[in-house]
């Protein structure tokens, strides 16, 4: 018998990373030795007195049970109290404020199909994470791209953005500190994005995947810190970045209550909850006083690697766009190649991997990401391998 793909899952974007991938694998099984530089995945552990809790927790049977739907209420109180004293005290309601989800990826995806019809429009920005593309096929919705660029520090420039598209948008996504740039936000921006979004009313989803990685002690704010900003939106919080649990899949979103509600009730017929063990290592995670050094040392971490990468790329010619948060670095492709030759040509000739911008849309396809997720020495290893490809002027 043949069982075939139903139309929606045919209308899915293809996976741009998954042939980078196959690429990587395959020069590796050649025995090449490949800096991977295209990665976006925590290289560190998660933090000590998180796994502890989470051995403590399964050991008990009552972690054993189905956990509550929409999240154990300790857990959720202990998100607020992290926003409380995380971000200006910003005041969460535990029940009606916070939704829980098996990583922020599920929220951003499933979003569109809880709170918008088929072809209503949503706003993203190019370049962006490729995952928001799910959404929008997933939800049959329609949607348009407002470009980042360095002549505006890669934030949304709001009133370039057509007075027609901003009254037909429904929702806008952003992302701050930004995936693939790591450019920075402002309390500033946030303030011109909420009186944005209520004169256009347009609901704001804030991704806040890297909000604890600043460079150089940059204190990232949260948009739900901006007055007025549950009026119009919501944000999302993952424990992926901030406390190296890419792999244990938790996060919460906070804000509008409306917004929350409806995140809830598809997630009520989609999934059952979060393992409760790894809810009790969430609550360590947020609430521990240990997890406040941890992230220091961590963003330590991440500082000593950006300025060895930074420094011996400039050396060759090969200028950084200055970031402040997250653990990337976006670099310009040099002339005669797009994002895709380019790096085609780095992991054939040099063997580095690096993630092409065009996968984050057709404004990043100027640069390529790369991911300070190796150790310094690796990092201007890289370097001086792609410098012996002569491609920047020194």
């Amino acid at each position: 018998m043949l069982f075939e793909e139903s139309d929606l899952l045919k209308e899915l974007p293809e996976q741009f990373f998954a042939g980078l991938v196959a690429k990587v694998n395959a020069k590796v099984a050649e025995g090449a030795d490949i800096i991977n530089l295209g990665q976006g995945n925590p290289d560190q552990p998660t933090y000590d007195h998180i796994v502890e809790a989470l051995r403590v927790s399964a050991k008990n049977p009552a972690s054993h049970k189905y956990s509550q739907f929409r999240g154990n209420r300790p857990f959720k109180e202990a998100a607020a109290s992290f926003y409380k004293n995380h971000y200006d005290g910003v005041d969460l309601d535990s029940e009606r404020e916070i939704c829980v989800m098996g990583g922020a990826k599920i929220g951003l995806v499933e979003l569109p199909l809880a709170l918008m019809n088929p072809g209503e429009l949503l706003l993203l920005p190019d370049p962006g994470y490729p995952d928001y593309l799910s959404g929008v096929s997933l939800g049959r919705v329609a949607y348009e791209t407002f470009p980042l660029t360095a002549e505006n520090d890669f934030l949304p420039d709001l009133e370039a953005i057509p007075e027609g598209t901003a009254r037909r948008a429904k929702f806008i996504y952003i992302n701050y500190p930004n995936n693939p740039t790591g450019a920075v936000a402002t309390k500033a921006f946030y303030e011109k994005l909420v009186a944005w979004a209520k004169t256009y009313e347009v609901g704001v989803v804030s991704d806040l995947a890297y909000g604890a990685l600043g460079y150089q002690g940059y204190e990232n704010p949260s948009f739900l810190a901006t007055p007025g900003a549950k009026d119009v939106g919501i944000e999302f919080y993952t424990f992926s970045k901030t406390f190296n649990m890419a792999g244990w899949r938790l996060a919460f979103a906070g804000g509008n209550a409306e917004m929350i509600e409806a995140l809830n009730l598809i997630q009520d017929h989609l999934f059952v909850g979060i393992f409760p063990a790894l809810q009790e290592a969430g609550i360590a995670a947020l609430l521990d006083p240990k997890s406040e050094e941890a992230v220091a040392q961590l963003n330590a971490v991440y500082d000593s690697r950006r300025d060895a990468f930074v420094q011996v790329a400039a050396n060759i010619g090969w200028q950084a766009f200055p970031s402040r948060g997250s653990f990337y670095a976006w670099m310009p492709v040099p002339k005669g190649y797009t994002s895709e030759s380019f790096a085609d040509l780095l992991l054939e000739k040099a063997h580095v991997a690096v993630a092409p911008g065009k996968g984050f849309g057709p404004a990043g396809d100027a640069y390529v990401r790369i991911g300070l997720l190796v150790e310094p020495e690796r990092l201007v290893e890289a370097v001086n391998r792609i410098a012996d490809l002569h491609l920047f002027n020194n």
